[in-house]
């Protein structure tokens, strides 16, 4: 599973949907697929089926918006065979992408853009909103675990952050006190049998 794929997927389990990721729709009559949708994402009690394909692409502005609309076609095409007993379902789909270089688009081949730093963003505050020494993410999600503590740990991190934006980052970044290894004596490199 590519990043990506991972941290929508950590993000949709960690807040109470049931997720698919990798789902092949459209069966063919020679055995293919017609599509393969990246991550769907149902929520039980919000009627909500949430699409997601998530990409790192290079492609110019034309394929791209191709390439989600055909996953985007595929996903109203099938989906309502899986969640059509539903009632009241809300399904959206959504183009995760890093980058976007057309900056007042907010919509690509029938769905909703997001950009990373914004999913991103998202996730972070909903995490600095909580009390991690009470609600501390598990486990099993472990990269929204690390942004719980990017969000536990914002005060350390903003100035750091901050400097690497402003172009600082040729500079040494201040020492955070705990991060120095230990010095080590020479009785010590003796006994360890360093020289």
């Amino acid at each position: 599973m590519e990043y990506l794929e991972r941290l929508v997927r950590e993000w949709y389990e960690y807040q109470g949907y049931f997720v698919r990721d990798d789902l092949w729709v459209g069966l063919e009559a020679d055995g293919s697929y017609e599509c393969d949708l990246a991550v769907v994402a149902f929520h039980p009690t919000r009627r909500h089926v949430v699409h997601v394909e998530p990409s790192f692409d290079l492609l110019d502005w034309k394929e791209r918006e191709q390439h989600f609309q055909t996953k985007f076609d595929a996903a109203r095409k099938y989906l309502h065979r899986i969640f059509g007993t539903e009632p009241h379902l809300h399904v959206e789909h959504v183009a995760l992408i890093v980058s976007n270089d057309h900056p007042h688009a907010h919509t690509i081949g029938g769905g909703r853009m997001l950009l990373l730093g914004d999913f991103l963003a998202e996730i972070v505050q909903h995490l600095g909103r909580l009390n991690m020494a009470a609600a501390v993410v598990p486990d099993q999600w472990g990269l929204i675990r690390t942004l719980q503590f990017v969000a536990e740990y914002r005060e350390r991190l903003a100035p750091l952050l901050a400097a690497i934006a402003s172009g600082e980052s040729a500079q040494p970044l201040p020492e955070v006190a705990g991060t120095r290894p230990p010095r080590t004596t020479d009785k010590a490199r003796r006994h360890s049998g360093q020289r």
